[in-house]
């Protein structure tokens, strides 16, 4: 686990830093998932929200308006890819699989899903104002 000193003998990880703090359920997602956000004022502006996914929760196929980047601050998850062929969702490429430290980049209307293989603590910013849009 990842410590950064904070004062004198005092060591914050993401088990004790109050950034985890006040998270909560949105309706109409899927279980096991709890965010805390901040939208921009700027139109130009990034979308931030820390993100915590239970261990076997997973997002099913859906795309987003802007480009995004998750951090994996811990855990493990993956995102698999889909084009929209004759018979509807079709796999395109390799699922990625993104540890703690990793990064990950979706471009805006990408069809992707995700997949939490253990709790995970992330890090997501998106172009502009959030959106999802679900496919499948």
């Amino acid at each position: 686990m990842s410590r950064v000193k904070a004062g004198k003998n005092t060591n914050v990880t993401s088990a004790t830093s109050r950034v985890w703090d006040n998270h909560i359920a949105v309706p109409d997602t899927p279980a096991g998932f709890t965010v805390r956000t901040t939208f921009p004022e700027n139109p130009d502006g990034v979308e931030v929200m820390l993100e915590q996914w239970d261990a076997g929760s997973e997002e099913p196929p859906h795309s987003h308006p802007g480009d995004d980047m998750t951090v994996v601050i811990e855990g493990r998850m993956s995102i698999q890819f889909y084009t929209m062929g004759v018979n509807g969702l079709e796999p395109d490429g390799d699922k990625v699989i993104l540890n703690k430290g990793d990064s990950g980049y979706v471009k805006a209307g990408r069809i992707h899903d995700a997949k939490y293989i253990e709790d995970c603590k992330l890090v997501y910013v998106h172009d502009k104002g959030f959106g999802f849009e679900p496919h499948g």
